[in-house]
C-alpha cells in the first residue's frame, strides 16, 4: 500500500518555494488537475485568440503588398483573396474537426503524423508547431503593442519595452495556472468579438444608408505608397498576388491550437473540442469577412511605421469623431490591444503541451514533462517565454519582420494533419470515409501549396531563416531521441539478462579531502558505514604548504583511517582521480570501487559565486569508469551557519 508521508509543519519552505507562493500562489496537488480543465464558453475565449485576433492584422498585412504594386486596384483584389483564405479555413476546420474526435489527447498534428507516418516523420509537424508557438508568442503582443500606440501615440518609443513586459506578464499568469489565465483572456477574447461586430454591423448600416466615408491612400502622409499607373495589370503578375496571398494566409494561425489541447476540455473531451472548434471557425470567418470588407469600402490603409494600424483607420471612419464615436473608438482599440495580447497565451497553452507530449516520447528533454507548482509545464513556459524574447529583442518587435516566420510553421502542420488524417481514414475506411479523405487530402495538397507559395514569395524577408532552421530542428529532434535510444538500451540490459548482484569480491573505498572539517568527517562516517574491505583518504597536492598543514592536522586529530597524498603538479584533479581509479582496477580487477566526495552546500545564491564546484566535476570523471561509483556526501553549510552564535562564529574564525 502507499501512503502519502506527512509533511512537518515546523519546516519552513526554502527561499524558492516562499518566492513562488509570492507570485504563483499556493501550489496546486495532483488531484486537483481534474478541478483545472476548462468549460467550453472558457475554453473557446482561452484557446482562441490567436486565431480570431488575427482579424486585426490579417486583411492589413494583404494590403501592405498589394498598395505599392496594384494600386486602388489592390482594394479590389483584397476580397477575392481573403475568398481563398476563408475557403482554407473552412477545409482546415472540417480537416481538424476529425483530428479532435479520433485522437482526444494532447499533439494535434504531432499525433495525427506519429499515428499514420511514425514517430520519426512525425518530428516534421512537431517542429513545425513548435516553431509557430514561439512566432506566435512574439507576433501577437507586437501587435497588440501596435493597438496600444495607435491609440496613444506617446508610448511608440518604449514599443518593444511594452511588448516584452507583455510577454513577460503573460508568462507569469500561464505559471499561476490554466483556470485562472484561461478565463482571464476568455474575457478579452469575448470583448474583441463584441466591440467588432458593432463596428461591422454598423459600418454595414452607414454603407447602405450612404454615409460611410473613404480614405484617399494617395494623399495620406506616412501611408505605404501607392502604386500609379495601371494597378489592374501590376496587381494581376502571379508574384504580387502569391505574395498578398501568403500574408493574409497569417490569418489563419492559431485554427489549430484547440486540437494540441483537447486535454484541458471537460469530458467528453472530443466532443466538447469539436464543438468549440467550430464555434471559433465560424467566429473568425465572420470577423475576416466583415473587416475585409470594410477595409474595401473605406480604402482603410496601412502606415510604413505600422502606426495607426489598419482597424483603427477603419474603426474611425465607421465611427466617426463625435464624443460617442471617440469613445467607441478607443474601446475597439482596447478590445483589439487586449486580444492581441491574449492572443499570445495560444503559445503558452500550446507549446508546454506539445513539448511534453514529445518529451515523452523521448525527442525532447525530459524535464519538459513535469509539471510544476500549479500543475502547468512550467519548464516548457519558461523556455517559450526565453525563445519568444530572443525573437523580439532580434527583429525589434516589428510586424513586417516576424510575418515571414509566421506561417510556414502553421501550414506545415495543417499538411501533416491533412495528409495523416487521409491516411487514417483511407486505412480503416468507416462510414463516410470517401469524402472525409477528399476533404483530409485536399486540406493537405492545399496546405503544402500555401507552405510553397510562402517560401518563395517571402524567401528573401526572413522566410529563408525558417527554412534553415527547420530541418536543423527536426534532425536535433531525431538525434537527441537517438541518444535517449541508446542510453534505454543500456539501461534495461537486464531485462533480457539475468542481473548478477555479487560481481565483485571486494570492495575499496576512497575518500577525497582537501581539509579537516566536520564535512570530511560526515564523508568518512559515510565510507564506515559501507563496511568496505578497505577504506583511505586521499588527497591530491596542489599547495605544498597546504597539504602538509593538512597532513599535520591529521596526525593531530589522530584519525584511525590512513592519508594517501597523490601529487598532482599539473592541478587537473579530475584527471588524476581517473587515475587513481583505473590504476587500482587494473591492480585488482575484481574490486569495487567507490570515491566519497564531500561538499560543503552553501546558500543558493551566493554559493556558486563563492565557492567551486570540484567535487561534482571529480564525480563525472570517475564515473565514467566501469566498475567505479562516485558519490558525493554533501553537509549543508549554510543551515549550520544560521543555528550558531554569532561570537562563537567569529571567535571561530578568528582561530
Amino acid at each position: 500500500m502507499v501512503t502519502a508521508p506527512e509533511r512537518s509543519t515546523s519546516l519552513p519552505p526554502s527561499f524558492v518555494d516562499g518566492w513562488k507562493r509570492v507570485f504563483l500562489g499556493k501550489p496546486l496537488t495532483s488531484e486537483q488537475l481534474e478541478s483545472e480543465r476548462l468549460s467550453n464558453p472558457v475554453a473557446l475565449g482561452a484557446l482562441s485568440p490567436d486565431a480570431i485576433s488575427s482579424t486585426a492584422f490579417g486583411p492589413e498585412q494583404v494590403m501592405i503588398e498589394l498598395l505599392p504594386r496594384a494600386g486602388m486596384a489592390a482594394f479590389t483584389l483584397l476580397l477575392p483573396i481573403m475568398g481563398v483564405v476563408l475557403f482554407i479555413l473552412l477545409l482546415v476546420s472540417a480537416s481538424y474537426r476529425g483530428v479532435v474526435m479520433t485522437y482526444a489527447r494532447t499533439g494535434g498534428a504531432y499525433m495525427v503524423a506519429r499515428d499514420n507516418f511514425g514517430p520519426r516523420i512525425a518530428q516534421i509537424a512537431a517542429a513545425a508547431l513548435l516553431i509557430d508557438y514561439v512566432v506566435t508568442a512574439a507576433v501577437q503582443p507586437a501587435a497588440g503593442t501596435v493597438a496600444v500606440v495607435s491609440a496613444i501615440p506617446q508610448l511608440r518609443p518604449y514599443h518593444v519595452e511594452l511588448t516584452i513586459t507583455v510577454l513577460v506578464l503573460i508568462c507569469i499568469a500561464n505559471l499561476r495556472g490554466l483556470r485562472r489565465s484561461g478565463r482571464i483572456f476568455a474575457v478579452a477574447t469575448y470583448w474583441f468579438v463584441g466591440m467588432i461586430l458593432l463596428t461591422i454591423v454598423t459600418g454595414l448600416i452607414r454603407e447602405a444608408f450612404g454615409g460611410l466615408p473613404q480614405y484617399d491612400p494617395t494623399h495620406i502622409d506616412g501611408a505605404v505608397p501607392v502604386h500609379q499607373g495601371n494597378g489592374w495589370v501590376m496587381g494581376a503578375t502571379v508574384l504580387v498576388v502569391l505574395r498578398a496571398f501568403a500574408n493574409g494566409g497569417t490569418s489563419l494561425t492559431g485554427v489549430e491550437a484547440i486540437s494540441n489541447t483537447v486535454n484541458v476540455f471537460r469530458e467528453p473531451q472530443g466532443v466538447n473540442a469539436r464543438r468549440v472548434l467550430t464555434l471559433m471557425a465560424c467566429v473568425l470567418g465572420v470577423l475576416l469577412a466583415g473587416v475585409a470588407w470594410l477595409a474595401h469600402v473605406t480604402h482603410s490603409t496601412p502606415y510604413l511605421d505600422e502606426y495607426p494600424s489598419m482597424l483603427s483607420e477603419i474603426t474611425r471612419a465607421v465611427f466617426g469623431t463625435g464624443v460617442i464615436g471617440n469613445i467607441l473608438y478607443a474601446l475597439v482599440q482596447a478590445s483589439s490591444a487586449a486580444i492581441l495580447f491574449a492572443g499570445a497565451n495560444t503559445g503558452f497553452n500550446g507549446f508546454p503541451a506539445l513539448a511534453s507530449f514529445v518529451a515523452e516520447d523521448r525527442f525532447l528533454p525530459r524535464p519538459l514533462t513535469k509539471r510544476g507548482h500549479r500543475l502547468v509545464f512550467s519548464n516548457g513556459i519558461i523556455t517559450l517565454t526565453a525563445l519568444a524574447v530572443a525573437l523580439l529583442l532580434v527583429t525589434r518587435a516589428k510586424l513586417s519582420a516576424l510575418v515571414p516566420f509566421f506561417a510556414i510553421g502553421v501550414f506545415t502542420a495543417f499538411a501533416m494533419a491533412g495528409f495523416g488524417m487521409a491516411k487514417h481514414h483511407y486505412t480503416r475506411r468507416e462510414h463516410g470515409w470517401r469524402r472525409k479523405v477528399v476533404v483530409n487530402f485536399s486540406t493537405g495538397l492545399m496546405s503544402t501549396i500555401v507552405v510553397g507559395i510562402f517560401v518563395v514569395a517571402k524567401f528573401t524577408e526572413g522566410a529563408w531563416l525558417v527554412v534553415l532552421v527547420f530541418p536543423i530542428l527536426v534532425y536535433g529532434l531525431i538525434r537527441l531521441n537517438k541518444q535517449y535510444r541508446a542510453e534505454a538500451s543500456v539501461l534495461e540490459m537486464s531485462r533480457t539478462e539475468r542481473p548478477e548482484l555479487a560481481r565483485y569480491a571486494r570492495l575499496r573505498v576512497f575518500v577525497f579531502v582537501d581539509s579537516v572539517d566536520l564535512a570530511e568527517v560526515e564523508a568518512l562516517r559515510y565510507g564506515k558505514g559501507l563496511h568496505a574491505d578497505e577504506l583511505t583518504a586521499v588527497h591530491f597536492v596542489v599547495d605544498a604548504d597546504h597539504s602538509a598543514k593538512l597532513q599535520e592536522r591529521w596526525q593531530h586529530f589522530e584519525h584511525d583511517t590512513p592519508l594517501r597524498v597523490i601529487d598532482c603538479p599539473d592541478r587537473h584533479l579530475s584527471r588524476s582521480a581517473q587515475e587513481l581509479v583505473l590504476q587500482v582496477k587494473r591492480d585488482h580487477p575484481d574490486t569495487k570501487v567507490t570515491v566519497l566526495l564531500p561538499r560543503r552546500t552553501y546558500s543558493a545564491m551566493l554559493g556558486r559565486l563563492l565557492h567551486d564546484r570540484t567535487a561534482d566535476k571529480m564525480a563525472r570523471a570517475v564515473s565514467r569508469i566501469p566498475g567505479a561509483t562516485a558519490i558525493i556526501v554533501p553537509y549543508d553549510v549554510e543551515s549550520r551557519i544560521a543555528r550558531v552564535d554569532p561570537d562563537a562564529l567569529a571567535t571561530a574564525g578568528q582561530a
